[in-house]
């Protein structure tokens, strides 16, 4: 079978690989229909992984596809559905896995496509329990962007900064795969939408998409245009997944007891806090990683009921290059999603 590998810094090869033997008792054999791309994709072509891996690699961090052969015990799934997987090896044994709270484990066995072997390959063998099975109506190419995209949204907006109706968000990097998700949920439960982009081009598509305002950083400040928006007020919650010099221009958004859930740091992983500011206005700053099986569940019930995800591109299987690059060029308006 095909299976993208990482076989050195930066050098990506599609090569002919043995397939899997067929699933254990407890596992599910899928054959990958699409593979959706991150950052962490990203990070892991730099050599970024934060954790021993070896080369080569098969990557690929987000994917879907369709049941090809099931183990013994497995119940619940058919040949033939399509599913989503999650995208880490958790245990399923500690606390947190009992909880349901599976990006917290405890003993978990890496990230897939950044730590072990990933998606980007024609069939993997997964543990059943974190297997999650697509609705009727949902593409597989949409699907492909539930357990990363949408699940990290889902569990931001939801689980973490208790985003509510009526509530006003200033979402950052709106042009981006989750900013674009976290637009079209925030919207869908009747929020005041603003989010930031880099030209006047991602600016339309911000407001086709749902915006209500959007800024433009590179020509405005947005913590100043914000604080106009809003009667100098500021916004209930802030979506933050940038980090760097915004992080702290950010805290100024907020309203008194205001809430700023992040996720990300691709502007850098440092910023510059003023406490007092911190304290005396009384901000609640979440920190967000990853999801749960149960936000990726969610996530796949609201693209079936109409709340999909933006797809800037599709590319094949041998293009996965060409895709991380549309990615890294930050031009891209949503997903980059290769097909198979």
């Amino acid at each position: 079978m095909r299976a993208l590998r990482l076989v050195d810094s930066r050098t990506l090869r599609l090569e002919e690989v043995p397939p899997p033997p067929p699933p254990a008792d407890d596992e599910v054999q899928v054959a990958i229909k699409a593979v959706a791309l991150n950052h962490l994709d990203l990070w892991g072509y730099r050599g970024m992984a934060f954790a021993k891996r070896r080369l080569p690699l098969v990557v690929g961090v987000e994917a879907s596809g369709r049941i090809a052969a099931l183990g013994a015990r497995v119940a619940g799934l058919k040949p033939n559905d399509a599913v989503v997987m999650y995208g880490a090896l958790t245990c399923g044994c500690c606390p947190a896995c009992g909880e349901g709270r599976d990006n917290l484990c405890e003993n978990v066995g890496g990230i897939m496509g950044f730590h072990v072997d990933g998606f980007a390959r024609d069939r993997v063998n997964m543990p059943a329990r974190l297997v999650i099975q697509v609705p009727d109506g949902v593409s597989l190419r949409d699907a492909a962007c539930a357990p990363i995209a949408f699940g990290t949204v889902e569990h931001m907006l939801f689980d973490n900064a208790r985003l509510r109706p009526g509530e006003t968000i200033l979402i950052h990097a709106g042009g981006s795969g989750i900013g674009s998700a976290a637009i079209k949920m925030a919207k869908a439960i009747g929020c005041t939408v603003i989010t930031t982009v880099g030209d006047d081009a991602k600016a339309a598509k911000a407001k086709a998409i749902g915006a209500d305002y959007v800024i433009n950083y590179k020509s405005e400040r947005f913590e100043g245009v914000t604080r106009k928006l809003t009667g100098k007020k500021g916004v209930d919650v802030v979506f933050e997944h940038v980090g760097g010099e915004g992080f702290n221009a950010s805290l100024l958004c907020l309203k008194r007891g205001g809430r700023l859930v992040t996720c990300g740091s691709t502007a850098g992983p440092t910023a510059t806090i003023n406490l007092m500011q911190l304290f005396q206005q009384q901000y609640k700053i979440l920190a967000s990683f990853g999801c749960t099986l149960r936000n990726i569940r969610d996530s796949l019930s609201k693209m079936a009921s109409g709340i999909t995800p933006v797809i800037d591109t599709e590319v094949p299987l041998a293009e996965f290059e060409k895709g991380l690059a549309r990615l890294e060029s930050r031009q891209v308006f949503g997903k980059v999603v290769v097909v198979f």
